[in-house]
């Protein structure tokens, strides 16, 4: 089975209120699960990340024998892994280029995790693309409860 996953985060200030979702379709385009949450404390970063990891969650939770295609907007989410960043920052102890600690790390080795676990690969989409603008306002709709 092939799902893919488009996912977004979105923040009320940054930080500020946080919500991420996702949604998952199946090759013909029919929607198989979909999630969303909040954070009263959160950064658009942080809700990216999050989004990822709970559609990774529920897809390993629910299903077996899947290839999984994630699909963001986020450069800093697909970049990591496309880029390697990720790797890197595991050798290097969790530190950047720089020297600096990694933001998010907690976020980015259950991510990290998951990934391995579930094989998934990410493409990077445009904002303009109508799946990601229906996660996107899933996403911001789900700040508004807080």
């Amino acid at each position: 089975m092939n799902f893919h996953v488009y996912t977004d985060g979105s923040c009320k200030g940054n930080p500020g209120k946080g919500g991420y979702a996702y949604i998952v379709y199946d090759d013909f385009g029919e929607v198989w699960i979909n999630g969303h949450g909040s954070e009263l404390e959160s950064t658009n970063n942080k809700m990216e990340i999050t989004a990822a990891i709970e559609a990774l969650k529920k897809i390993k939770e629910l299903y077996q024998n899947y290839i999984i295609t994630l699909y963001s907007d986020s450069a800093y989410l697909v970049n990591c892994f496309n880029d390697d960043w990720i790797n890197r920052w595991k050798k290097n102890g969790w530190k950047t280029h720089r020297k600096e600690d990694v933001l998010n790390k907690e976020l980015w080795e259950t991510l990290y995790n998951l990934v391995k676990e579930t094989h998934a690969i990410f493409e990077r989409v445009s904002r303009k693309d109508s799946r990601i603008r229906e996660v996107d306002k899933m996403a911001k709709m789900a700040t508004k409860g807080l």
